[in-house]
């Protein structure tokens, strides 16, 4: 379900489980408000008690001239005065605020506004305590407390400034076998060497070491790198491990990490750990050409240098928003580093660069390596991206069935005509979402399911009410989930636990692979969920931010980002076209119905992807019908996601790292689908597409066959509303299902087909991946690969397919292959290992330069050769 619309966008939303009180005298509250200044560090006040709770959001508070008691909802003014730079390198960034309550049934929501009414901090959300940070608060703040759950409760409110200190002198050293202790004065910190050329580095003032994450993020610890030794080089005492030298500098404490030479510089310390009251940061200095990237998902952006990052649960969905955000950053100095942490941060890549979080500890992991290595060891530290099922990877379509305030009285089964019109105009359709579980239930649960299977469709259900109820719902058809409001909450460890037990709820009552979508998350929601970026109204501009943020997204680790075809509260034909054309590249994709009104009249409008018309359905099947036959090369990619952490959807820069044009603005709005197809989505009313940048290398248009050379960029690129300016790299191996597939289910098994873009020089290689796409038998190795390579020389082209290499239930003995050959001239002939193929087998477009090619049926046993001769 969407988040209630009275949830308003919030700057930053920073929760903590506990607020510690600042040094100094406190202020004394008056009946509305205080000062907050270097001399009253810490003010606190009581609300008065609260009957009942509103139910509604800021606006069920009625003006504070009409509530002078504040018996509605809780008012209080707070001051802040603090000098100049005083944020500049604060751990926390701001005025830490809180308000807390006794009674654990209550609910209360905190919103702050500056001086000219504008929102500048909120929590919203089912914790206790409520909390945020004022960011570089100065001036005067308006804090409103509405009691939106409340049978005769009250909250006490907490406000401070944030003091600092910073580490100093080293007092101690210690250690051997990987592991090694430090302190400077009450600061304890250990660097643990861990196997796989990674460091664990904890750092405390409090002198005890902690861990509060526990196994929640981390799911198994490495091991550690025994093979170690130190050495005192006068200023620093070094450590050095077979990947890395550790400096340990003595005056002050700092910490850097340097290559195994001990001159390279990976990173380094330009000061001492700073902590706070409740906070911690890292400064380090930034290279000259250092990039930055990661923070999970941060709509809007995938590059950082010279940029805030903020990591925290924010239910701003629009650019700017963070509401899937990580604890993690990768930089192209080649390493990355995750705060094992649920506290939210503040990173601020500019010069030094400056990384905090809201505790008052660090606990951070280093990885070394490019960047992919890096995805890959974050990724085995806190979970691989799951394994989806096939139809995971089809559309998905969602609605309100029962008790639709929307659009009025329906039945769960009305859900079934929706998929007759999904059947009837050819459109693909792997899974419905039939309640939303705020206020609409479901009847007839099984006959849904039935009846959604035999469309070829799973069947989906929020969960809102209690994942306990996954069981029932599993054994009566469910095969998808959706965690929302009630059972993601605030975020953080309640998101992620919530999407562990939701993949555990299917898995544990069905023989299915767990699918589980939800809008906000934590580190290792990667392993469980499909990551939702929430709800948005629709606008151009919603699809042109959106592409940096998925492709960001990946440099995290997740694997599965995506949002609403066309959004949720607002339909318009032309933009639902376009921005459907590019999400059929991405892994998932879901349509929302039954909240959207036509953004022209304003009255009500589906979404279903025939509803608008011609030329709209045309266009719409087309997108749909190609997403549907690439799932072959989809699918192989989300297993090599399983195993390495990198998933599809890519910026340019992580495929061509040494390009510098792949992070600016001509590459921020285009992204890789795998390694092979180049897309860059038309996000304007335009049927002209300018800027896009194709990197080094051979590149064909998908639709024309006109090839360029790279590096360059297109200018006035013809796109009317059919076409998606679509790219394929040289040497590109891609397996797809045949032509009119609509389901996995129904697609011809005995046929495979391979679009093929050989390379001028040199051997293309690709490994297919396959299994039974639905049950967890993959994990005890039932999947098989199969290898295809090409090679063209000045005689012409040569094709090797390998033996299938494995079993899964359903594997077919042989199929039939079609082999659409890209670039080159007519053949002369056609040979099958060595023997020559009628002419009735073959055909060649002159106007594209495209060779076809259909084999007889081939055992899947054995491997076999094609060779295409040029006619000279």
């Amino acid at each position: 379900m969407p988040w209630p619309a009275w949830v308003p966008p919030v700057l930053a939303t920073f929760l903590a489980a506990t607020v510690l009180a600042g040094p100094g005298p406190a202020e004394a509250a008056t009946a509305s408000g205080a000062v907050l200044d270097p001399g009253h560090s810490s003010v606190s006040w009581q609300s008065p008690v609260y009957a009942e709770g509103t139910k509604g959001g800021t606006e069920s508070c009625p003006a504070a001239g009409a509530d002078p008691e504040n018996k509605v909802c809780d008012r209080f003014d707070l001051n802040v005065s603090v000098p100049d730079g005083y944020w500049d390198d604060n751990p926390e960034g701001g005025v830490p605020l809180s308000v807390t309550w006794d009674h654990p049934s209550d609910d209360f929501d905190l919103y702050v506004y500056d001086d000219q009414g504008k929102q500048v901090a909120s929590s919203a959300g089912t914790a206790d305590p409520e909390a945020t940070v004022i960011p570089r608060a100065s001036g005067t703040y308006h804090v409103l407390v509405v009691p939106y759950d409340v049978h005769g409760g009250s909250v006490t409110g907490t406000a401070y400034l944030p003091a600092t200190t910073d580490a100093g002198d080293l007092t101690s050293f210690s250690g051997r076998d990987g592991s090694y202790t430090i302190g400077a004065g009450t600061l304890t910190a250990r660097a643990d060497f861990l196997t796989g050329d990674q460091l664990r580095l904890q750092a405390d003032p409090s002198g005890s070491l902690s861990d509060p994450a526990g196994t929640a993020i981390v799911r198994e610890q490495p091991a550690l790198q025994r093979h170690t030794s130190s050495f005192d080089a006068g200023a620093y005492y070094g450590i050095r491990s077979p990947g890395a030298v550790l400096r340990v500098y003595k005056h002050p404490l700092r910490f850097g990490l340097y290559k195994p030479d001990n001159r390279a510089r990976i990173w380094q310390e330009d000061k001492p750990l700073r902590w706070s009251t409740g906070g911690m940061r890292q400064s380090l200095a930034r290279g000259a050409d250092e990039q930055f990237f990661g923070g999970g998902e941060q709509n809007g952006s995938f590059s950082h240098r010279g940029q805030t990052m903020y990591v925290s649960n924010s239910f701003d969905w629009d650019e700017g928003g963070y509401n899937n955000s990580q604890p993690f950053y990768l930089s192209s100095a080649g390493y990355g580093v995750f705060r094992n942490t649920f506290a939210p941060g503040v990173y601020t890549f500019g010069s030094p660069v400056t990384t905090g979080q809201q505790e008052r500890r660090l606990d951070a992991y280093y990885f070394l390596g490019d960047a992919k290595h890096v995805i890959g060891d974050y990724t085995a530290l806190v979970g691989k991206p799951f394994m989806p099922p096939v139809y995971g990877l089809e559309p998905g379509d969602s609605d309100c069935y029962l008790h639709n305030a929307n659009r009025g009285e329906r039945h769960t089964l009305d859900a079934l005509k929706v998929a007759d019109g999904y059947t009837e105009h050819q459109m693909p359709l792997g899974w419905m979402l039939v309640n939303d579980g705020y206020g609409c239930g479901y009847e007839n649960l099984e006959q849904t399911a039935k009846g959604l299977q035999d469309h070829d469709a799973q069947l989906g259900m929020w969960t809102q009410d209690g994942i306990d109820k996954l069981a029932d719902q599993v054994k009566a058809g469910q095969r998808v989930a959706k965690l929302d409001v009630a059972w993601v909450g605030n975020g953080y460890k309640f998101a992620l636990d919530a999407c562990d037990a939701a993949k555990k709820g299917i898995e544990d009552n069905s023989d299915a692979r767990g699918f589980v979508w939800l809008p906000v998350s934590w580190a290792g929601a990667q392993r469980c969920g499909v990551l939702w970026s929430g709800d948005q109204k629709l606008s151009w501009d919603y699809i042109r931010w959106q592409i940096p943020t998925y492709a960001g997204a990946t440099l995290s680790g997740i694997a599965y980002n995506t949002g609403d075809v066309g959004s949720i509260y607002r339909h318009d034909a032309k933009m639902y076209a376009r921005d459907l054309q590019w999400k059929a590249f991405l892994p998932a994709i879901m349509t929302m119905d039954g909240w959207a009104s036509d953004l022209t009249t304003g009255k009500p409008a589906d979404q279903q992807p025939w509803l608008d018309g011609e030329p709209y359905t045309s266009i719409n099947r087309k997108y749909l019908q190609l997403k549907e036959r690439l799932l072959p090369y989809m699918y192989t990619l989300s297993a090599q996601a399983a195993k390495t952490g990198v998933g599809a959807v890519r910026p340019l820069w992580l495929e061509y790292p040494d390009d510098p044009k792949t992070l600016g603005a001509e590459a921020k709005y285009e992204f890789l689908s795998g390694r092979d197809f180049l897309v860059a989505p038309v996000y304007q009313d335009s049927e002209t597409r300018d800027g896009i940048y194709l990197p080094k290398g051979t590149w064909t248009d998908y639709w024309t066959g006109r090839t360029y050379q790279g590096p360059t960029t297109l200018n006035g690129y013809h796109a009317p509303l059919d076409t998606l300016p679509l790219f394929v790299r040289e040497g590109a191996v891609v397996p797809m299902w045949p032509k009119g597939t609509t389901s996995w289910q129904t697609r011809d098994r005995h046929e495979l087909d391979w679009d093929l873009y050989p390379a001028a020089h040199g051997t293309s290689r690709y490994t297919l991946y396959e299994d039974d796409g639905v049950t967890r038998d993959f994990t005890k190795g039932a999947a098989a690969t199969q290898s295809v390579s090409t090679r063209a020389d000045r005689t012409g082209i040569s094709v090797a397919v390998g033996a299938s290499k494995g079993s899964y239930k359903g594997k077919v003995t042989a199929r039939t292959y079609t082999f659409t050959v890209h670039g080159g001239s007519a053949p002369a002939r056609v040979l099958l290992d060595g023997r020559r193929l009628p002419r009735s087998a073959w055909s060649y477009d002159s106007a594209k330069h495209v060779t076809t090619v259909t084999t007889p049926s081939l055992p899947l046993k054995r491997g076999f050769g094609l060779r295409l001769v040029e006619g000279r």
